[in-house]
């Protein structure tokens, strides 16, 4: 059975991984002063340049039925099944477009990731392996679904400005935050972006106190594969993720930066180590 397994461009994997994991990729539109520009056309530098010039945020647009079903009708000329990662329903509208177009293509399974970036990643990554292994499209949807659950997707940020201007925190936590240094963590929980710790100082300081946090805390990985994910970073912070990450044991540490959707929601220096933690308990 040929499996077309697929993502709309916030999972956040270079045009490399994309193909050495056979992904296809549906692309969401970022709006600039009315120039519409796909998702992989417009970068994160670009984004954050014209954020500091105009003081507003792109506009990002949800991927339509229309256009879903069109993605999926043409790739059933090639595939007998498609199994499509959508961006979290608590994000987007997105993912209730594409179930509304698979209702009406046979052996089209959608997956609400309950993520976003390569949260997202890596249950497609997992599916493409059962797919490959010879699973039929309905096993390979039902494992997955059972993995949802175990993503551990989550980002310390250095500035609120981003989240403010998308209006996702007030003036008063992004006048605190920015005054005392704060740099919060997002963590995805039920499909919605939260912040639960708050850290203080340099922001290679700031990674390595996360990565160390958050392995404690989410601490039965699977040490198969974790992404280290940032809109932009230093090479301190990314060192430190680095290194927190071989130390935890895990064989493959794969370094991605996001789209220009992402990037528009975090802003510059945004950080996110990413994993299925669903292993073995220690």
């Amino acid at each position: 059975m040929k499996i077309a397994v697929t993502a709309e461009s916030t999972i956040d994997l270079s045009k490399d991984l994309l193909e050495k994991f056979d992904i296809k990729v549906i692309p969401y539109e970022v709006i600039l002063d009315g120039d519409a520009k796909f998702d992989g056309d417009i970068t994160p530098e670009e984004i954050f340049a014209f954020v500091n010039e105009k003081g507003i945020l792109p506009k990002t647009t949800a991927i339509n039925e229309f256009q879903y079903t069109e993605f999926f009708e043409g790739l059933k000329k090639e595939y007998d099944a498609v199994i499509h990662f959508a961006l979290s329903s608590g994000i987007t509208s997105s993912c209730s477009h594409a179930q509304a177009a698979a209702e009406k293509i046979p052996n089209v399974y959608i997956v609400d990731t309950q993520s976003l970036s390569t949260g997202i990643a890596l249950l497609a990554i997992y599916a493409r392996e059962l797919a490959n292994g010879g699973e039929d499209a309905e096993t390979v949807y039902e494992k997955v679904l059972k993995r949802v659950s175990s993503v551990q997707a989550s980002f310390v940020i250095e500035r609120l400005d981003f989240l403010y201007k998308g209006g996702r925190c007030n003036s008063l936590q992004l006048l605190g935050a920015n005054l005392l240094k704060l740099r919060p963590r997002i963590v995805l929980k039920d499909g919605k972006m939260q912040s639960d710790k708050k850290y203080r100082g340099s922001m290679a300081g700031v990674v390595a106190k996360y990565c160390q946090e958050t392995l404690a805390e989410f601490n039965t990985p699977d040490l198969k594969r974790v992404f280290i994910t940032y809109s932009s970073a230093t090479p301190e912070m990314i060192a430190a993720a680095k290194l927190a990450l071989s130390n935890a044991g895990f064989k493959d540490i794969y370094e991605t930066s996001t789209g220009a959707t992402v990037a528009s929601h975090c802003g510059a220096n945004t950080l996110g180590i990413l994993y299925l933690n669903d292993g073995n308990k220690k």
